[in-house]
């Protein structure tokens, strides 16, 4: 029905999904043709130019390269979809996302391009022209030195890392020469091996995303989809084997390795001062998986929009780290804003051959003006058979909770000191008291799984903790 495009009881995250098109890129599109065909049909049908979600810039951005791309892949665009495709690319032109900037406005960037170069003539240039432009200038600034996109999202770096792949695509079949078209591809060339790297860094070793900012998995592709995709464009991917420990300087960013354990430690700031949309109060927290298994998860997303849910999942509570006070680290509010934010200070990573040690602070607290303008400090070592982090608050006179969110179907018993997954199984030891309460785990939109939480109470400004695998 034409209203179901526009659901007034709807999310505007499904409603933006719908007009997304994302699914004439599945794995088995081609046996899907007809039905693709049919479905742009009647969204062209249903859609009056210039009215409702599929309007907006952002799912105008991704439908228009969703169609090419499966125009170009094996797919018919009929008269009727070319025609509407020239109108929404006129639309989006007038309509680019300087406001939002980030991930928009790259993706409505990715749009021109690969209009300019599926369509001919003075128009299309204009549009080509236009979008080269745009990821000229943004490219030295989103792309950060160590290959991460700099709103610190491994969820959106996929997403972004695919669409610079799909321009080199675009370029290679439609470029036909064009100077400014080969120039911006040596610029994504140059730039889509250290993101590939970036992404395997902040990977567990089951291949998916950890979960840092806004992050879940079934949005962005999967580590190993754009692997391949890069070595069928040219690109070297072989040979990669075991990452080992990695400091991620520029993104904040650092992975310690051993045969058994992969952990992950957010050390960095939120994200760009002025576009912290994405980030989460997460300073400090962290990811631990063992034997190809998650056991530390934070606690992922579920949702967009201004909802209660959102503020708790983006909350500190909601990740591997310390609360103060009752206090977020940094102050997120509204669905996509934050006030004063944590910055980290005294970063300093010790990697051995087995594992590390990782020091760091953030002053999150003392912005907020908590008295004692206290400053959070957190000491992670990770040997061959165990982990301890070692927290102190300098300055704090207010309540202190430390939270160690664990996978689903993970059992904590208290009384032997105990953490069961499957066959894996963890001692640790604590010399403050502690807890277990009921959690929710969010790996997907739109999912909630029950999970549990050890708790950690300290007495004073001091705690430690340790687990033995």
């Amino acid at each position: 029905m034409p209203e179901d495009w526009n659901g007034p009881g709807m999310e505007k995250l499904w409603l933006y999904n719908l007009h997304y098109f994302d699914t004439l890129a599945a794995g088995d599109r081609q046996s899907k043709t007809g039905i693709h065909k049919d479905l742009i049909d009647k969204w062209i049908d249903e859609n009056i130019p210039g009215w409702g979600n599929g309007w907006e810039p952002y799912p105008l951005s991704l439908r228009i390269g969703n169609w090419i791309k499966w125009g170009l892949g094996g797919g018919r665009l009929s008269e009727q979809a070319v025609h509407s495709l020239a109108i929404q690319v006129r639309f989006l032109n007038r309509r680019l996302e300087f406001h939002l900037l980030g991930n928009h406005l790259l993706a409505n960037a990715k749009a021109l391009v690969l209009a300019g170069l599926f369509f001919d003539g003075d128009e299309a240039d204009r549009w080509l022209y236009k979008g080269i432009q745009i990821l000229e200038r943004q490219l030295p600034e989103q792309v950060l030195r160590d290959g991460g996109h700099f709103e610190l999202s491994p969820m959106y770096h996929a997403i972004i890392l695919e669409d610079f792949l799909d321009l080199v695509n675009g370029i290679k079949a439609l470029g036909h020469g064009d100077s400014k078209a080969n120039d911006l591809d040596r610029t994504l060339r140059d730039r889509i091996p250290a993101m590939l790297e970036w992404l395997s860094i902040m990977c567990h070793s089951d291949g998916d995303i950890a979960f840092f900012n806004d992050a879940a998995l079934g949005i962005g592709p999967r580590l190993a989809d754009l692997t391949a995709y890069a070595g069928r464009l040219g690109f070297e991917t072989g040979g990669r084997g075991r990452i080992g420990s990695r400091v991620l300087e520029a993104s904040g960013y650092v992975r310690l390795e051993t045969q058994r354990a992969v952990l992950l430690a957010d050390v960095g700031r939120i994200g760009p001062d002025y576009l912290p949309g994405h980030a989460h109060a997460d300073t400090l927290s962290f990811e631990l998986s063992l034997d190809g298994k998650r056991v530390f998860v934070n606690s992922g997303i579920s949702c967009y929009g201004n909802s209660e849910e959102r503020l708790l999942q983006r909350g500190t509570a909601a990740h591997n780290t310390l609360r103060l006070g009752g206090r977020n680290s940094s102050e997120v509010w509204g669905g996509f804003r934050v006030a004063r934010r944590a910055y980290p200070m005294g970063l300093d990573v010790e990697i051995g051959e087995q594992g590390g040690r990782i020091r760091c602070g953030h002053d999150g607290y003392a912005r907020q003006r908590l008295h004692g303008n206290p400053v959070h400090w957190r000491t992670w070592v990770l040997g061959d058979h165990y982990l301890e982090i070692r927290d102190r608050v300098a300055g704090a006179n207010q309540v202190i909770e430390n939270f160690f969110h664990l996978y689903p179907e993970t059992q904590v018993d208290l009384e032997s000191k105990t953490i069961r997954l499957g066959e894996l199984k963890l001692s640790f030891d604590s010399d403050v008291g502690m807890e277990v309460v009921p959690t929710l785990f969010y790996p997907e939109f739109g999912k909630a799984i029950p999970n549990l939480c050890l708790k950690l109470r300290p007495e004073n400004n001091e705690s430690r903790i340790r687990f033995q695998f």
